[in-house]
């Protein structure tokens, strides 16, 4: 059978070993063909012999086939009749309802198990309902409310007499028992809040507390105290119960003794009783109402002892609710009646502060011995933490004071100088009129003096006290005072401006002493570091920054002078505007009408002169009014001068106003024109120029000429199109009116 398996190789039939790629010839092909048809005939003899020989073997699979295939066949037919079997009777139908019905019993079964055990605990429930209100009605307090707290956990109410319905998925019941609880919680805590009413008040009329060991309440005879306080301690109401006692004690026995207008005293009790029916504690008036911290402290430990040793006996729980009720109105008490008060208002006074920080801690200390207070939370430290913190108690009060003294300085202080100020300053030095005056000041970086203020030269002794007291007084003090020095001196900047907003908008002495104020107020903070920061402790050293206020007021002092000089150009500009540009002054009511123009010009600058003069630094002074003066020249000089046409009449009323200018200024000139300063040449020109102006309103032809070609007229600040402009208005044109012109544009003077 191997040569039915092995590959035919084509080659190796043909007789030539020519190459495989060559085609075949017609006698190769026929070769081919015999020699195929030769191998073909080999194989199928092959063939044959293999059957023949395995007959057998080849028999006996075809038999196991056949019976492979009957067998199969047999299979089927049963299968077959199987399924008619079935088809004719559904057994599985009937197996499959008997067995949803057996679920749906043991369903039932369960659900009726079920039902009955929660009936069973319903009435069970309702059963210990019925006990707790029976052992409430009998007395039994404490046994009655253990089975409300045990009612409680039962029905898993959350809070304490909250109604609460059915949470979600559980039986609407639920609900009823939980508002049946409720009822039964309401009851037993009204009744037990009733006894605690009775077994504690206070007489008014005698001044007494009462508290009675036994009461009888609702047919309950001789209830203990101590049980009904168990009895809502257990209920889980404690605090509740405990609310208007605590109020009571508070108004009327904690109050009087805190404030020192009554002291506490415990009626006398015989100490061998087992079984003391009635504790009293009688308020006494006393002999003073002086708050002494020793007498107070001692007073209000006296009426704890009385509360924990006869109302609480000596319970610490229930000590502690009472004093989670009444600590944090008591504790706000003694600081405001007390503690606040005996706050030191100097600083070499704290130190006496430390008896009463003693008296205090151990107050605090003897309340969590009686368990009033917690010995571990410090949020109940109230006292002894104001105690401790007197240094930030005292920086805070004197912060408010010092703030408050500069606010009112500031607001009070009118900045106005005496009525017969203005009267003084004529014919009087002005460096000895300032010493005449209580608001002198030297400056500190300048050797000129000014007068301020009293707002600014007490806001400034206020500011050095303080400062004086920061080298003295403890770091943590030192830094709120040097703080506050920073907030005082930044008041000035936020009250002035607003307070004096009419008086800025004006011209008057308010504004000068506003920018006097501000440029005393920076060089004196300039000084401050200098002057202090040396002393300061080590810590404010650190922080101590004062310089980046002195810029502040430097600006506003140059704002408001710059104001002050914009409102005067401005009403010096509508005073010129009412000339209506010296036209046609020829005519008698134009000149009357450039005549008051010039008196209120006049008026205008006597009247700055007048403020101006006694208050400013005389280089401010005179820096600023010669800024006016040149303003005033420079604009009638070019009113003038922009003139087109001018007849000979005219020029000379021109003439007449420009000395009548000059004469009511020359009082203010002369001083200004006796020092030769460099920062002054605009305004030396503008008055050479207005002069020069008005000789030459009546200079013939050629000499005005003549003055230009000499630099006369240049050196006045006169330019060459002024002067031609100036010739073509006044004189008529003519062969000599064309030659001066002709002389004065091909001239070398600029």
């Amino acid at each position: 059978m191997d040569v039915l398996f092995n590959t035919i190789n084509v080659q190796d039939l043909l007789s030539s070993s020519e190459s495989p790629s060559l085609p075949l010839s017609a006698p190769d092909l026929r070769l081919l063909i015999s020699r195929l048809d030769a191998h073909s005939l080999r194989i199928k003899s092959t063939v044959q012999s293999y059957l023949l020989s395995h007959h057998d073997e080849f028999a006996s699979l075809f038999s196991q086939c056949c019976d492979v295939v009957s067998k199969s066949e047999q299979l089927s037919d049963n299968v077959s009749a199987l399924l008619n079997l079935i088809s004719d009777r559904p057994i599985e139908a009937d197996v499959g309802r008997i067995a949803r019905e057996i679920v749906e019993r043991r369903r039932e079964a369960r659900e009726k198990k079920e039902i009955l055990e929660f009936v069973g605990v319903v009435l069970e429930l309702d059963r210990n309902f019925r006990v707790v209100m029976e052992d409430m009605n009998s007395g039994r307090v404490v046994k009655s409310a253990e089975g409300l707290r045990e009612l409680k956990e039962a029905l898993g109410v959350m809070g304490n007499g909250d109604v609460e319905a059915a949470v979600e998925g559980e039986p609407e019941v639920y609900g009823i028992l939980k508002r049946q609880w409720t009822e039964c919680f309401e009851e037993i805590q009204k009744l037990l809040v009733r006894f605690m009413e009775n077994a504690v008040q206070f007489d008014q009329g005698g001044n007494a507390l009462h508290i009675k060991h036994r009461t009888s309440k609702n047919g309950i005879d001789g209830l203990e105290l101590s049980t009904v306080l168990k009895a809502m301690d257990v209920a889980g109401f404690l605090d509740y119960g405990l609310a208007k006692i605590a109020d009571l004690i508070i108004k009327f026995v904690i109050t009087p003794v805190v404030s020192c207008t009554m002291t506490p005293f415990i009626e006398e009790i015989d100490q061998d009783m087992e079984d003391v029916p009635e504790a009293v504690l009688k308020m006494v008036p006393s002999e003073g109402n002086k708050v002494g911290g020793e007498i107070m402290y001692s007073n209000i430990l006296q009426v704890i002892e009385f509360i924990n040793k006869f109302l609480f006996f000596h319970n610490g729980s229930w000590m502690c609710c009472f004093g989670r009720l009444t600590w944090p109105g008591m504790s706000d008490m003694i600081i405001s009646n007390f503690l606040s008060k005996v706050v030191p208002d100097d600083a070499s006074k704290l130190a006496e502060f430390q008896e009463v920080r003693k008296l205090t801690i151990d107050f605090e200390t003897a309340l969590k011995e009686l368990m009033f207070i917690s010995p571990s939370d410090v949020k109940h430290e109230k006292l002894s933490k104001f105690a401790d913190n007197v240094e930030v108690h005292f920086a805070s009060r004197k912060k408010v004071q010092i703030l408050s003294k500069a606010r009112n300085m500031l607001l009070q202080s009118n900045f106005s100088l005496p009525q017969d100020f203005v009267m003084k300053t004529s014919g009087v030095n002005k460096e000895q009129l300032s010493e005449d005056i209580s608001n002198h000041v030297v400056l500190l970086f300048s050797s000129e003096k000014c007068v301020v203020s009293e707002a600014a030269k007490g806001l400034m002794e206020l500011v050095h006290q303080t400062l004086k007291d920061v080298c003295l007084l403890p770091p943590k003090v030192g830094l709120e005072f040097y703080h506050t020095v920073r907030n005082a001196l930044v008041l000035y900047e936020a009250v002035i401006p607003v307070k004096l907003q009419r008086q800025l908008d004006s011209i008057n002495q308010a504004a000068v002493l506003i920018h006097n104020d501000c440029l005393y107020l920076s060089q004196e903070i300039l000084g401050l570091a200098f002057e202090y920061r040396p002393y300061f402790p080590s810590s404010v050293k650190e922080l101590a920054v004062f310089i980046d206020l002195a810029p502040r007021f430097q600006l506003m002092a140059e704002e408001v002078l710059q104001r002050q000089i914009q409102l005067v150009l401005h009403n010096l500009k509508q005073a010129i505007d009412g000339a209506d540009g010296f036209q046609n002054t020829h005519q008698i009511k134009q000149f009357e009408s450039a005549k008051f123009c010039i008196d209120q010009v006049a008026f205008i600058i006597e009247k700055v002169h007048i403020i101006w003069g006694p208050l400013l630094l005389p280089s401010i002074y005179e820096k600023s009014i010669t800024m006016i003066l040149e303003a005033v020249f420079s604009r009638i000089a070019k009113e003038i001068l922009i003139l087109d046409d001018m007849a000979a009449e005219e020029t000379l009323q021109l003439q007449r106003l420009i000395h009548l200018l000059f004469e009511h200024l020359s009082s203010l000139l002369e001083p200004l024109l006796a020092v030769d300063r460099d920062d002054r040449d605009g305004f030396i020109l503008s008055i050479r120029k207005l002069r020069k102006l008005a000789e030459l309103l009546d200079m013939p032809l050629k000499s005005i000429t003549e003055a230009w070609e000499s630099g006369e007229l240049s050196d006045c600040n006169l330019t060459s199109t002024e002067v031609n402009d100036f010739i073509r208005a006044i004189f008529t044109d003519s062969p000599l009116r064309k030659e001066c012109l002709f002389r004065i544009e091909n001239s070398n003077i600029r």
